[in-house]
């Protein structure tokens, strides 16, 4: 038997949501999503969200979450990209003041807010001085022609690959998945026969990055009173189980009705709860 959203959501003070395959899908928001996030705010609910995207700032992300009477649901501030760890990988790490990267425009924010150059892969060339690559977003560029060139640069140069984005496949559609960053990270290191720098969930480094920030603003904050949601059982339900914090896993995206009881009986990701969507 399914759980009931609403009724989970009263024991938590804070909810940390997926955005695709939860909140939104290729379409945008999901029917009724923004009327229950208007709901849980005015309640009194901390509401985030923690998302592997990384193909826009924050702030741009914030845009897509307003209620047509209650305005704005997520302040900039509550929303927390992989692309932030990858930003501060590349301030810390890259010693080359430019970074190629593939991806959309939007997602070279998190390079140039590292103080960095971000130069599009299909700009760079072998005597390009970079000293790394960003994988930010499975859009913006020519799939064969530029990721061919990434690889072939690699071949030639010993510098970083950062993955802003963890995630192998996203939801497009009830029963269609796209090929994301991660997917793509996943040929690349097969065909080069080496390891990238990978950010998002499942990790547990973007699990604690959302807890500061969650402290920071709900001071006395517990990891129990955390609940994470998320369509995705090897990122979002694993991620949550291995930090500590309850997890519900909602049948809206990459996990479908149907197949739900054999997935997590393969998997052995086994989340605390189970609902259709947040809206029910």
């Amino acid at each position: 038997m399914l759980d009931s959203f609403r009724e989970l959501a009263d024991n938590y003070q804070v909810i940390f949501f997926d955005a695709y395959g939860v909140l939104k899908n290729f379409e945008g928001v999901m029917d009724g999503v923004l009327d229950v996030l208007a709901d849980l705010k005015r309640e009194g609910k901390e509401l985030y969200v923690v998302t592997n995207d990384a193909s826009r700032s924050p702030k741009k992300m914030s845009l897509t979450y307003v209620h047509p009477e209650h305005g704005e649901i997520f302040a900039e501030d509550r929303i927390i990209s992989s692309g932030m760890l990858a930003r501060d990988f590349l301030r810390a790490k890259v010693r080359a003041k430019k970074v190629g990267y593939l991806g959309k425009p939007d997602s070279a924010y998190y390079i140039q807010t590292a103080g960095l150059t971000a130069i599009p892969i299909n700009e760079c060339d072998y005597d390009t001085d970079i000293g790394a690559i960003a994988l930010l977003d499975d859009e913006g560029f020519n799939w064969e022609s530029d990721i061919n060139r990434a690889i072939n640069i690699l071949r030639r140069k010993t510098i970083p690959v950062v993955v802003a984005n963890a995630d192998t496949v996203y939801p497009v559609h009830q029963n269609d998945v796209a090929i994301a960053v991660g997917g793509i990270a996943d040929l690349m290191e097969s065909a080069l026969s080496r390891r990238f720098v990978r950010f998002g969930k499942p990790d547990a480094y973007m699990f604690s990055y959302s807890f500061s920030r969650a402290s920071a603003i709900t001071p006395g904050v517990r990891r129990k009173d955390i609940l994470m949601v998320g369509d995705t059982l090897e990122t979002d339900i694993r991620g949550g189980n291995k930090f500590g914090i309850d997890t519900v896993l909602v049948l809206t995206g990459n996990t479908a009705l149907a197949s739900y009881p054999f997935q997590i009986d393969v998997s052995g990701v086994i989340p605390d709860y189970v609902c259709e969507s947040i809206t029910t």
